[in-house]
């Protein structure tokens, strides 16, 4: 269990179906290391389908959309228990926790706590990337700066409550009495209307220079102060987070999975009483449409070359791209697998090559992405159902 090769993923590394790996009863301890040393992958799928169901962020991240869209929440555990049986396998995990000699209960603990843990946050900061790292720098500051103090710890100490979720906790200004009462959220989002939204601050920071500040933790210090006195009450985190935000050019703007819907971008766009086409306007979009067909045989080419040009490979690898990214069906993986007559370990593996190919991709506007997006449907959609239509003849 050294590495994740295409023939490791073809062979059966989990049940054929979800039935088989129920829940075992609460209570019931797990045997990771003499399953780890028989290599009983069945056992372990089991055992790992188990923590994914019992994991209290992913059932938050299912309530919050960021598990498979259009599954039910079965398929969507079974998807995501997948994706951490080949994480943990393309990392040589099985592997060390056998060498480092770890128990049982060292073993559940790092795959809970740590692996599925970092497998779900990567989920979240790839979906919500500029809402994710300003949500982490409004927990730092009010935490941090003397100009906050807590103000749900009983007494006075904040060792009162030490298990209190970050999010539940309330803040205000340290100059504040105690006893300062609180307030519904309506009344709040009423209340801080009267601060503007602040422009963007587009310097880019990053070890690879690929993120804009959008506010610099100064500005956004005194965006905290200035929305606690509009407040005048003391907030949770959670609600103080959104009403930050809310003063934010926030632009969370993601590529994958491609064929979401823009009905929500499209209600915000407001068109000119002429809507007819200008010369210029023509002459953008058709350099556009060049430039996306430009992309698309560029990141066909890079898919080709991961598979070391195999046409069998290739042809997999474009209906995974087709059923799980293109198709209007919005089929769930397991479904895709299924379809494709695949086990959903390789549909993994593929879906994991596509997305680091698009994020390869660097788009200069958004414009840029759908037109990439629309001419790669078509391109694919051509390839795919001519291959069905070349199978069937056969």
């Amino acid at each position: 269990m050294t590495s994740a090769t295409e023939e490791e993923l073809h062979a059966p590394g989990r049940p054929a179906s979800p039935a088989v790996a129920e829940r075992p009863a609460r209570g019931t301890n797990a045997h990771w290391v003499d399953s780890l040393r028989r290599s009983d992958v069945t056992r372990l799928w089991t055992e790992l389908h188990r923590i994914v169901c019992s994991h209290p962020l992913v059932r938050a991240s299912h309530s919050a959309g960021l598990l498979v869209e259009g599954g039910e929440r079965g398929n969507a555990y079974v998807d995501l228990t997948q994706e951490l049986f080949v994480t943990l396998l393309s990392k040589a995990r099985f592997q060390h926790y056998l060498e480092t000699a770890m128990t049982d209960a060292e073993i559940e603990c790092e795959i809970s706590q740590i692996e599925l843990t970092n497998l779900l946050t990567a989920e979240l900061r790839k979906r919500h990337p500029e809402s994710y790292r300003l949500a982490r720098r409004i927990s730092t500051i009010i935490q941090s700066s003397a100009n906050f103090r807590r103000f749900d710890a009983g007494s006075g100490s904040v060792e009162d409550e030490p298990h209190r979720r970050l999010a539940d906790r309330v803040y205000g200004l340290s100059e504040w009495p105690a006893a300062k009462a609180r307030r519904n959220s309506q009344d709040l989002e009423q209340r801080i209307q009267m601060i503007p939204v602040h422009q963007r601050d587009t310097r880019m920071v990053g070890c690879t220079g690929d993120s804009q500040i959008i506010i610099s933790n100064s500005d956004l210090e005194d965006l905290i102060i200035s929305i606690l006195e509009a407040a005048d009450a003391p907030v949770d985190v959670r609600s103080l987070r959104s009403l930050v935000m809310s003063r934010l050019p926030v632009m969370d703007i993601y590529l994958v999975p491609l064929g979401g819907s823009d009905d929500e971008e499209n209600g915000r766009i407001f068109e000119p009483v002429d809507g007819r086409e200008n010369p210029e306007q023509g002459l953008l979009r058709r350099e556009s449409e060049q430039e996306a067909v430009g992309y698309v045989d560029l990141f066909l080419r890079a898919l080709h070359t991961s598979v070391r040009g195999k046409t069998k490979q290739y042809d997999r690898m474009l209906g995974v791209l087709w059923h799980c990214y293109l198709s209007p069906d919005h089929v769930t993986q397991l479904e895709a697998a299924a379809r494709l007559g695949v086990s959903d370990s390789l549909v993994s593996d593929y879906r994991r090559r596509i997305e680091q190919e698009l994020r390869a991709l660097a788009f200069g506007e958004i414009e840029q992405a759908r037109r990439f997006e629309t001419s790669l449907r078509e391109r694919v959609r051509a390839l795919v159902l001519d291959g069905e239509e070349e199978s069937v003849a056969v």
